[in-house]
């Protein structure tokens, strides 16, 4: 699959923030973990709360409706490894965010 433009470089979220981001059908959640971005499905797979509106907290991102972490980078939940959201790849190039869904 090619890599698709998601944002800007200058609308990625500032270190321990979350963000939505439209993609097509879908909406993707873009964490920053310590100045590391990673991007994820924004649905949790708890109750489908919008994984882009919670935070970042000791490395995990925080559903902000019941409070499940999520790991940015496997895409694994903390309440249940066995529950994982698709994580994608990401990269920046000259000032544009990159994924690959």
């Amino acid at each position: 699959m090619p890599f698709t433009k998601l944002a800007a470089q200058s609308d990625l979220p500032t270190a321990n923030e979350a963000k939505e981001f439209p993609c097509g059908e879908k909406t993707i959640c873009i964490a920053n973990v310590n100045g590391v971005y990673s991007a994820m499905d924004n649905v949790c797979l708890h109750r489908g709360g919008p994984l882009g509106q919670g935070m970042v907290d000791g490395g995990k991102l925080v559903c902000p409706w019941h409070g499940w972490q999520w790991n940015p980078t496997t895409g694994e939940a903390a309440q249940n490894p066995s529950m994982k959201v698709s994580v994608y790849p990401l990269k920046i190039e000259n000032g544009d965010v990159l994924i690959e869904v």
